[in-house]
């Protein structure tokens, strides 16, 4: 008979199936495990060169961003230690509207070399001791640090310029000068006090351009057939199924958010009858050559047969106007780039400020806003350099206060100073 041994100290006090843990090996490695594995997964979208990230939340909804916020949100994560970093990142979201992929990070890089440390032979607690006196070390922070007028349009937006870069990159330009002006507009006597709900995003799915290369018509079958019809009343309820086929046919599209289709081929006057209820403008363009070079133009993708377009294979275009030149038609202003967005004040005054967003998909749609939310919520009006010099100079420092330490506490200062070359590092 064997014996089995009874539950004792914390086991007893846990229900059944429990797993407990301690230790170095057990649990404080295991923790920082945990924390580093969320760090590397943001770390490759941290700045302007960072990369796009495809989750796919439990809703089976996705999301293609680089925002390390909405990463961590997005991804559920369970373990205790690693939801501490998550809670972090949100913190400072919340707080400064920046600078959540640079604190999860730059915690995993800290936790890093504290593991090194540990198995070097050094107590937790020392590494702690060590981490909080290069915390409080005094003249970090350079003295005089440069304050913008946040009632200074270029000066909001060079500072704003680099939170919304690492969003967008490449639409900085097009954005800041919107998200200045409606902040300058909401912003009340006290800065301090600004509300950054009142810059409202509204977007606008659509403005698209559906191309379809095989014509405005319903599909032939490749097979021929014959249809007897033997009386008038057979004829007509024919027609009117055919009729009832091509009004579902528009009627798709025009639900997609097109407002123009470009035909590659004929265009039945059924199937033209429809578009002009629908409100869709219609264009012929024989030559395939043009056809690509207009897909170019627009971003567009050509479908194959009429349908539902989805989203993705939807073009963009301001304007579209057909002008009569010499006697020949010709398509021009055509007006292509990417999503655009418009400031408009609601309230004539400066309560409420709204920023129009509009593109092709909602997934551009939403990294757009989430840009514009980041430049929105830059609250404080201190500045310092970017590129990692703030953080190569603060690594500098801490290198020079921990050669300064004679106990053990040198050893986490210094390893607190080589985490802040987890910003230029490639």
């Amino acid at each position: 008979m064997g014996f089995q041994m009874q539950p004792y100290r914390v086991q007893a006090m846990l229900k059944q199936g429990h797993k407990h843990l301690s230790g170095l090996d057990e649990a404080v490695l295991k923790n920082i495990d945990a924390c580093k594995q969320l760090s590397v997964i943001t770390r490759t979208s941290l700045g302007p060169n960072g990369m796009n990230k495809m989750v796919i939340n439990h809703l089976d909804k996705l999301f293609v961003t680089n925002d390390a916020a909405t990463i961590v949100n997005e991804l559920e994560v369970q373990h205790p230690a690693a939801k501490i970093l998550v809670l972090a990142g949100k913190a400072q979201q919340e707080e400064i509207g920046d600078g959540a992929n640079l604190t999860i990070s730059f915690a995993g890089e800290l936790l890093q070399n504290a593991e090194e440390l540990i198995r070097m032979g050094l107590h937790p607690s020392e590494i702690i001791s060590g981490y909080s006196k290069a915390i409080n070390k005094d003249g970090l922070v350079e003295e005089g640090s440069d304050k913008m007028d946040v009632r200074n349009e270029e000066q909001v937006i060079s500072r704003i310029k680099s939170s919304v870069a690492s969003k967008q990159f490449g639409q900085q330009d097009i954005l800041c000068p919107l998200i200045a002006d409606a902040c300058i507009q909401v912003c009340p006597k006290n800065p301090a006090n600004i509300n950054v709900d009142n810059v409202r995003v509204a977007k606008l799915l659509g403005g698209g351009v559906a191309v379809f290369a095989s014509g405005v018509d319903t599909s032939a079958t490749e097979m021929k057939g014959t249809v007897l019809i033997h009386s008038a009343e057979q004829l007509e309820n024919y027609a009117k199924t055919e009729e009832a086929k091509i009004e579902e046919l528009i009627n798709a599209v025009a639900d997609s958010g097109a407002k123009v289709i470009v035909s590659g081929g004929a265009v039945r006057e059924m199937a033209l009858h429809f578009c002009e209820r629908y409100k869709l403008m219609v264009l012929k363009i024989n030559s395939k050559f043009e056809l690509r070079r207009f897909c170019r133009t627009t971003g567009a993708v050509v479908i194959l047969k009429l349908g539902q377009p989805n989203p993705d294979d939807l073009g963009y275009v301001d304007s579209v106007s057909v002008e009569e030149i010499g006697g020949v038609r010709v398509l021009s202003n055509i007006y292509a780039h990417l999503p655009v967005s418009i400031v408009k004040n609601e309230e004539g005054g400066n309560s409420v400020c709204t920023v129009l967003l509009r593109g092709s998909t909602d997934i551009i749609l939403d990294d757009l806003e989430r840009a514009v939310d980041d430049g929105a919520m830059c609250r404080d009006n201190h500045i310092v350099p970017g590129a990692a010099a703030t953080e190569i100079e603060l690594a500098r420092k801490l290198k020079e206060f921990s050669l300064k330490e004679t106990g053990l506490d040198q050893y986490a200062i210094a390893k607190f100073a080589e985490s802040f070359e987890v910003v230029p590092k490639p």
